[in-house]
């Protein structure tokens, strides 16, 4: 749906804006000049001035040009704010609990990951990469129709594991190390039994400090581990994935409710929409049985969670 979304607002913006070209150059003056000349005609022929309102009306362009001249600049603005900067995104799921929840709308940064082309996604700017931690927007890779939102563990070429709830992330050696890194395990430093939004027994949280950032997540401690249902790599261990380059490997911040890169594999680079980076709106949907309102229509407005997505 995005995708078809983003070819009619492109074909929309291109066709009024060639209107509009040919309207500022050569439409508008064309008006003009008949005008000018008809006014010309009534003095030689009658010796009467045509009124200000007449002229006026014999310079209007059509209501296809008018309303063409009117929407371009608009569209244009809407285009380039979409594809190049920011973009609204609204995803249901309750995998990124309790970062994100179900009813939250997300602020999506579109050019920290470089600049692409809104029709066929193909990046011409390179800006940056996504760094671990980051809350990112992608297109599933097995249904690239679906837009998810995962947090990155980890970059090309790291190894990382994710045993007995704990993770280990072990980063790429580069050329310019002395020694290659060794797995490090992420801390979790626990917090409270989550009791937010969509709580469910057996849910605690955490504190977890990726490297250089902090973020919280959510384990179920009623969950068994499904490694057997993991993503299968050849040359790793059942639940150790070493990430390709060019790809990105995912997790949601609820750890035991999240069908993420643990079951799927990773995610191309040239799947990434963008950075989430804020929540500028939040509503609660949640009723009793009996409500007479239907299921779409918000209960509450949730204030306090808008703001930036750590």
């Amino acid at each position: 749906m995005a995708v078809y979304f983003s070819i009619i607002l492109v074909v929309i913006t291109v066709l009024t804006g060639i209107i509009w070209f040919a309207d500022k150059f050569y439409l508008a003056p064309k008006r003009k000049l008949s005008a000018n000349a008809a006014q010309l005609a009534a003095r030689e022929q009658s010796g009467v001035e045509l009124t200000e309102d007449t002229l006026a009306r014999l310079a209007e362009p059509s209501v296809l040009v008018d309303t063409s001249v009117q929407v371009f600049p608009v569209i244009a603005f809407v285009l380039i704010l979409r594809s190049f900067l920011y973009e609204p995104f609204q995803i249901p799921s309750g995998s990124m609990m309790p970062t994100l929840l179900d009813g939250d709308f997300i602020l999506v940064n579109k050019f920290n990951y470089g600049l692409k082309d809104p029709v066929a996604r193909k990046k011409f700017f390179d800006i940056g990469l996504p760094e671990r931690g980051d809350a990112v927007v992608f297109k599933y890779p097995r249904d690239p129709r679906i837009d998810y939102i995962k947090r990155v563990i980890g970059l090309p070429g790291d190894r990382i594991i994710y045993r007995n709830k704990s993770l280990y992330i072990k980063k790429a050696c580069k050329s310019s190390d002395v020694k290659c890194p060794e797995f490090v395990q992420i801390i979790n430093t626990f917090t409270n039994k989550y009791t937010g939004p969509d709580a469910e027994k057996g849910l605690s949280q955490f504190e977890t400090v990726m490297f250089d950032k902090t973020h919280n997540i959510l384990t179920d401690r009623y969950s068994m581990p499904r490694t057997s249902q993991y993503f299968k790599q050849a040359g790793t261990a059942p639940d150790e994935f070493l990430v390709p380059e060019g790809h990105y490997f995912v997790m949601g911040d609820n750890r035991d409710n999240s069908l993420d890169g643990r079951f799927w594999g990773f995610v191309p680079e040239e799947n990434l929409v963008g950075q989430a980076v804020a929540i500028w709106m939040s509503f609660d949907f949640d009723r009793d049985d009996d409500s007479f309102l239907p299921s779409w229509i918000p209960t509450n407005i949730r204030f306090d969670r808008i703001g930036a997505i750590n």
